[in-house]
């Protein structure tokens, strides 16, 4: 039976960070996955061009039941020890909006550097490989694989959540620490469309398609970025970034015109010219579509000049105070990561190594850490992959 120093079950972006450090330290490392290549989810990612990390990332940016444990991991390995990593490859990139950094070219860029770094560390590589069983042994654990049996003292857990199952995600990660006792924060999916019920998406039909800059609120909590209109409910990054925060039951609250006094644009419009509609006016400064919904909805569909001052004011609270509750979301199918994961209180903040069992960590997506979006997450895969490679 071959046995390891090392083996990281999960070739995404965690597993291939931590397995290269491994290898570079002179460890035997062995990397599988149960996908035919790596780096599914770095592929896909940012449209094809992979939001690779953010330059503002900072704990303040994750969520977690124990929002100090990441602070260590992206302290020790920074955005910018990434960038640096990506700027000695030659790989040209380009920043976005709100600190995101992107591929000029292709996210394949990214997957071959880390193959790179894992070939140049001298670790084993492994796909259509699946794990169907793991048990403690002597000085480490024994693994029985679709290919057959193999050991190894370190095990890195490095599998994922269960965001985008089309993409073979799995709650694989979960059961590995529930069969070792530690425990599990409850587990949803987040940066995820919501959804309307049937009543009101009958209501918004005419809208979906339309996109908004708007600011989104649900609790303390405000993203402000495009939100887009669906036949399932409403998208786009402010809708993402809140849904992360949202449960069940809450309302959220939008802005369409953040920042504008929509009560005094009307009545600025009217002492102009009292024979405008109210949609004309707001279609000089929302998409038409939406205008015209926002009016049907009040049923002002007279002159402004037919509206008194409450009348107004009512137009404005559509406009920047919608108050809405989302019957849910669009779940794990197009959630891009999961919220929740092994409890951060059993793991060592300095080596992501479980306190209760000696050489068995747990990195990236699949640990109780989710970012916002925009690259955060990825930031906390390099981290959390590179303290791993350091320990194990």
């Amino acid at each position: 039976m071959h046995s390891f120093d090392v083996i990281v079950i999960g070739a995404g972006a965690a597993g291939m960070m931590c397995a290269a450090e491994a290898g570079k330290r002179g460890r035997s490392v062995l990397i599988i996955d149960h996908a035919s290549v790596p780096g599914e989810k770095i592929r896909i990612s940012g449209g094809g061009r992979c939001n690779f990390t953010n330059i503002h990332a900072s704990p303040k940016s994750f969520l977690s039941q124990n929002p100090h444990f990441c602070i260590s991991p992206l302290s020790r390995y920074t955005q910018k020890n990434f960038i640096g990593l990506v700027e000695r490859y030659g790989i040209a990139y380009h920043e976005k909006t709100l600190g995101q950094l992107f591929c000029d070219g292709s996210a394949r860029q990214i997957i071959d550097m880390l193959v790179t770094e894992m070939r140049d560390g001298g670790v084993e590589m492994r796909f259509a490989t699946s794990v169907e069983s793991v048990v403690p042994a002597d000085d480490g654990f024994e693994l029985k694989l679709n290919s057959g049996k193999t050991r190894c003292k370190s095990l890195v857990i490095a599998c994922g959540g269960k965001s985008i199952p089309k993409m073979g995600a799995t709650g694989f990660g979960y059961e590995l620490a529930e069969q070792f006792d530690l425990p599990i924060v409850e587990t949803r999916p987040a940066l995820v469309p919501l959804t309307f019920d049937a009543n009101t998406l009958a209501k918004l039909a005419p809208l979906s398609g339309v996109a908004v800059d708007a600011e989104v609120s649900c609790g303390k909590t405000r993203f402000g970025e495009a939100m887009l209109f669906t036949h399932r409910g409403i998208s786009g990054p402010s809708i993402l970034q809140i849904s992360s925060y949202w449960r069940e039951g809450d309302e959220i609250s939008i802005s369409m015109l953040p920042g504008a006094d929509v009560a005094a644009i009307l009545r600025d419009a009217k002492r102009m010219n009292g024979r405008q509609a109210v949609q004309t006016v707001l279609g000089a400064h929302l998409p038409k579509k939406l205008a015209q919904t926002i009016a049907e909805r009040l049923g002002f569909n007279g002159n402004l000049a037919d509206l008194n001052d409450a009348h107004l004011k009512a137009v404005d609270a559509a406009v920047n105070q919608w108050r809405i509750k989302p019957a849910g979301s669009e779940g794990y199918r197009t959630a891009e990561v999961t919220l929740g994961g092994v409890d951060t209180k059993a793991l060592d903040q300095k080596t992501m190594q479980a306190k209760s069992v000696p050489g068995l960590y747990f990195i990236g997506e699949v640990v109780d850490v989710t970012g916002w979006l925009g690259g955060y997450n990825f930031q906390w895969a390099w981290s959390s992959g590179w303290v791993a490679g350091q320990a194990v």
